[in-house]
């Protein structure tokens, strides 16, 4: 089995709907389109987000750079909640276990994408939206998804290698390490030297 396996890309495509009630001064969507490529190393479990690209609908943007920051600030979030942030319980007093850095893991610089790119849509005024622009960090977080479907492309190939490719398995989020490396079905009988 070979130890790392390369998913194919993934693309999310989400559309956020503001939750506020219907007014003629505040209703309007904003639309995003995401596509993610990882690495997984089938033995351990890691893995590496090697490239996600964004294109991101923050209508006519005031400040570019402003709103790329927080696309890729609202998708390193949500990378936490799909990849990193397992919140443990104890069944019997309901004690949350994971309070602190040992087991509660927030991502970090190297859950970061090593090609991130994000782009904004151009040509797209909100006339709705205060001076025609649209929020920008809840699409991206939602986004984030794209990692966890990429990251179960890589396991269905591993698991494919070992003859279990056709069968169904769940991957709820968040995926961790240990989650993702159980998930491969790795068998020691099928290593070969």
């Amino acid at each position: 089995m070979q130890a790392r396996l390369q998913a194919q890309q993934v693309r999310c495509v989400v559309r956020y709907q503001d939750p506020t009630p219907p007014s003629d001064t505040y209703t309007y969507n904003t639309y995003g389109v995401t596509c993610t490529e990882v690495e997984v190393d089938v033995l351990t479990g890691e893995r590496e987000i090697l490239r996600t690209d964004i294109l991101n609908d923050c209508g006519e943007s005031k400040n570019p750079v402003l709103d790329i920051g927080q696309v890729e600030g609202a998708f390193m979030m949500g990378v936490g909640q799909w990849l990193t942030e397992k919140f443990i319980y104890d069944p019997q007093t309901g004690r949350n276990l994971s309070n602190g850095s040992w087991d509660y893991k927030p991502p970090c610089s190297k859950d970061t994408p090593i090609d991130f790119r994000v782009s904004l849509l151009k040509n797209a005024p909100n006339p709705l939206g205060i001076i025609r622009s649209k929020t920008s960090g809840e699409p991206a977080q939602c986004m984030a998804c794209s990692c966890l479907f990429a990251v179960k492309h890589a396991v269905e190939e591993a698991r494919g290698e070992v003859g279990k490719g056709e069968e169904y398995f769940v991957m709820n989020g968040p995926s961790t390490v240990e989650d993702t490396q159980l998930a491969c079905l790795v068998d020691p009988s099928h290593f070969t030297l």
